[in-house]
């Protein structure tokens, strides 16, 4: 899903920052997350909000982060996989790893072979070693946002990478010509707080599911 990651200037509009948010929580419209959708925020450099690099990067992290804690993740969900981008250097850092991939976009599925599911309703089996759920749950709206949050702790046993667009990142962070504004702007502490009930946060956007038999150092917690 599209979240811009690249910093707003320091002569970017912040001025009226509530005005702001008001009128892009007024203005949300359905979305189809087809093939434009993904030209547009994905394909063309123009207006990419991410490049592969830095998915690679990103996926690379994640397996270090994992490694150092002494997870070895057989079984890795990527709820929300969009194009997949973190498939490979994930799988290339975790080579004894499987990728399930779950995205709500049907012109996705149809091309990649995803599950066509969300990240609030997806069920498995058996919970997976390192859950990711990478600029997703901002499209949900709050109680949906609440029940996939739920749902991310039923289906993860080890390791969670969780990141949203929130109303800070609206606010100070984002490149917003190339971020998508028509999400659902929350604070960051909306999502920690739910978070909370269910992992621990170890920084950086990654989470350790309560109970699960690893140590997280004091001064390496969040």
């Amino acid at each position: 899903m599209a979240l811009g990651m690249l910093r707003a200037g320091p002569a970017g509009d912040r001025s009226n920052r509530g005005a702001v948010f008001r009128g892009m929580a007024m203005r949300l419209q359905p979305l189809n997350f087809d093939r434009a959708y993904y030209r547009r925020f994905y394909g063309d450099p123009r207006t990419s909000v991410t490049s592969r690099a830095e998915m690679c990067a990103r996926g690379r992290f994640i397996a270090a982060w994992c490694t150092y804690i002494g997870l070895a993740p057989r079984r890795i969900l990527d709820a929300g996989c969009g194009t997949g981008m973190l498939r490979a250097p994930l799988l290339r850092a975790l080579p004894r790893a499987t990728y399930t991939g779950v995205e709500v976009s049907e012109y996705l599925c149809a091309r990649h072979g995803w599950i066509h599911d969300s990240v609030a309703d997806f069920r498995a089996d058996r919970p997976f070693d390192l859950v990711v759920c990478y600029d997703v749950v901002q499209y949900l709206g709050d109680r949906a946002a609440a029940r996939a949050l739920a749902n991310l702790a039923r289906l993860c046993r080890g390791a969670l990478y969780f990141s949203a667009l929130t109303l800070e990142d609206w606010r100070d962070n984002c490149d917003r010509s190339r971020t998508d504004g028509n999400v659902h702007l929350r604070p960051g502490d909306w999502y920690r707080e739910r978070l909370a009930r269910r992992f621990r946060q170890a920084g950086a956007g990654l989470w350790l599911r309560r109970g699960a038999p690893l140590t997280l150092w004091e001064m390496e917690s969040a």
